[in-house]
């Protein structure tokens, strides 16, 4: 299988293994959480099968597809079959996972919104 990489965001730095399972995951910080905007935005991309575990975002995320092939879940509700293009709304304290498909590498940018309410838990 021979793979392109046709994002605008450099893949990052590796992921640690503790949040994901089914292989690897790399994050590229894009803006830290650093100002008044109380938001931090990420490019993150999941090698095939690799995905997030369960957790949830005090103050909300918002993703956009950028490449690939994906699927998100909220707890007891189906999975979605995401796409280039596809965006996700997470509103806040909602337990969900997210991360590629079988047969396809995914990149999505990650919107964590409300910081101050916490990023990731």
């Amino acid at each position: 299988m021979e793979t392109f990489n046709t994002n605008i965001f450099p893949k990052g730095e590796k992921a640690p293994s503790d949040y994901f399972s089914g292989g690897t995951a790399w994050v590229h910080i894009i803006k830290p959480n650093e100002d008044q905007l109380n938001c931090q935005i990420g490019n993150v991309t999941f090698e095939p099968s690799c995905r997030n575990n369960w957790h949830f975002h005090g103050g909300g995320q918002i993703l956009i597809v950028t490449s690939g092939s994906g699927f998100y879940q909220e707890k007891n509700k189906p999975v979605q079959v995401l796409h280039t293009g596809d965006i996700v709304n997470i509103l806040p304290n909602v337990i969900h996972w997210h991360g590629a498909a079988p047969n396809s590498e995914f990149t999505h940018i990650a919107i964590n919104t409300n910081t101050q309410n916490g990023i990731v838990e």
